[in-house]
């Protein structure tokens, strides 16, 4: 099954967060707990409340559990976790791609000395989030994958599994490697940047002289999969990018190759791969049957664009946050680290990506979330703002203008706010439209279809105005959640290999 194509579905009708077999048993949830609280019952839904984990379920009519099939058809059922910037998610997906259980939660602030263990941190989050997973759903799940954050590296003892570096998050810069890492690499490389994976690699082997015979690197995400399945060493060609691995020629370039560190670099396999399965001790403690496998995962913006279903090259999705990111599918492999453009190969395509600094931190600074609402229905999104801003949140600008000393442009103000907002975020949209015309001139496929996530894409106007603007359609992702686009790679990995392609 290509990645692309694991879409198939428009998803039910209905919201699920947690669904419950034809034959429900409170039993079965009663007995569900863990360290952060308990699983609740009530007469109408489903509360899951395990301290800051939340999940929820409603049903419209209670006989359509019976259509819904899955567990007590015999149906397999499918895990993803998605390993954020602030807190992790679990889904759990049928055959169909339907969503059978959703949960979150934050990451506990474990401490070591006066630093948050971000280690511990995660692996008390993995097992906290297992544990959630309803224990009438668990003996059905047939495979795991887990998304992590992009470049966050950690340095692990090959013999016990465990880190020998606190990690290095995913914004964390080394701009003392970057001089060396840029006297190997070509010019323009994605790792040709101080928060690059290679440059925390290289930083951390500059300073250090002991264990470096039994240190490996792995991502993130390499090393939650591995408390699962327990084969050490080994990533996937989504997360190993920014350490400078060469997803097209499949193997790492020469030039990384040949350097002194570059046995603790980790084998490379396409994210939703088996590699082996479930641990005993694991599978045993949780309710997981032994065939449960645990697949390569990916990076979390990679699986919320998996969860968003644009399938095909020339679609995109644009994420309206903090930040305004821009993802498109092309055929062609684009990169370019003056933009911080970089491409992640899905199969025998590219998701081209950038981001700018714009977007909704801006929003934010100047207007409440009931202020932007009221403003926005008196905004006629079919007119044109004359007003021409560059919203920034502070100085600094990287895609698709590369200028760190650009400054805000908010001015002038108009006495009206609704005229106001109305210039900000038609502005925005310009800078959207000129980042998927840089994506063109680096080389990119022409984009045709805009999907969009993020807090913006609750906005109607904004979509419109968005739309007016980019001149083509624009629409708001069904779907976009990482755990989703996980658990859509773990139903890849558990597909026959003849199966396998993920772009149809």
């Amino acid at each position: 099954m290509p990645i692309a194509s694991l879409h198939s579905w428009p998803p039910h009708k209905h919201s699920f967060f947690v669904t419950r077999p034809s034959k429900f048993n409170p039993g079965n949830y009663s007995r569900s707990r863990n360290s952060f609280g308990r699983t609740r019952i009530l007469r109408d839904n489903l509360s899951i409340k395990c301290g800051r984990m939340v999940g929820v379920c409603a049903f419209d009519d209670r006989k359509q559990l019976g259509e819904f099939g899955g567990v007590q058809d015999g149906g397999e059922l499918y895990l993803g976790m998605d390993f954020g910037t602030s807190g992790a998610r679990y889904a759990v997906i049928d055959e169909r791609k339907r969503v059978r259980a959703e949960g979150k939660m934050e990451y506990p602030q474990l401490m070591n000395g006066n630093a948050v263990d971000w280690a511990s941190s995660w692996r008390t989050t993995l097992f906290s989030l297992l544990e959630d997973v309803p224990a009438s759903l668990r003996p059905f799940i047939s495979s795991i994958s887990i998304d992590g954050t992009s470049a966050t590296t950690m340095i692990i003892d090959s013999k016990t599994g465990e880190p020998l570096h606190k990690p290095f998050i995913y914004n964390e810069s080394c701009p003392d490697a970057l001089p060396l890492v840029k006297s190997i690499a070509p010019a323009n490389h994605t790792v040709c940047s101080g928060s690059s994976t290679l440059c925390k690699l290289v930083h951390w082997w500059n300073l250090n002289e002991s264990n470096k015979e039994s240190a490996i690197l792995l991502h993130q995400a390499d090393w939650l999969l591995w408390l699962l399945h327990g084969k050490l060493g080994v990533s996937d060609y989504n997360n190993a990018l920014k350490v400078g691995y060469d997803p097209e020629v499949d193997s790492y370039p020469k030039w990384l190759a040949s350097q002194p560190y570059a046995y603790m670099l980790p084998s490379v396999q396409a994210p939703g791969s088996s590699v082996g399965s479930i641990k005993q001790d694991v599978g045993v403690q949780f309710g997981f049957p032994k065939y449960c496998i645990v697949c390569t995962g990916t990076t979390d913006s990679i699986a919320a664009f998996l969860a968003a279903n644009a399938t095909q090259p020339g679609k995109a999705v644009t994420s309206l946050g903090s930040t305004l990111a821009v993802k498109l599918l092309s055929t062609i492999r684009v990169e370019d680290a003056r933009y911080g453009v970089y491409s992640h190969r899905l199969d025998d395509k590219w998701l081209v990506g950038g981001a700018s600094n714009t977007g909704g931190a801006v929003l934010r600074q100047l207007f409440t979330d009931e202020k932007l609402n009221e403003l926005s229905e008196k905004i006629n999104h079919t007119e044109s703002s004359p007003l021409d801003y560059y919203p920034l949140p502070a100085v600094g600008e990287r895609f698709p203008a590369a200028d760190p000393n650009m400054e805000p442009r908010l001015h002038p103000r108009p006495e009206c706010d609704a005229d106001y907002l109305h210039g900000i975020l038609e502005s925005i949209a310009r800078i959207e439209a000129k980042a998927y015309w840089l994506l063109k001139d680096l080389g990119a496929t022409e984009v045709d279809e805009v999907f969009t996530a993020g807090g913006g894409a609750k906005n109607e106007k904004w979509i419109k105005i968005r739309e007016r603007v980019l001149g083509l359609p624009v629409s708001r992702a069904i779907q976009t959640e990482a755990a989703f686009g996980a658990a859509l790679l773990a139903l890849k990995g558990a597909q026959p290999k003849s199966s396998l392609p993920l772009n149809t």
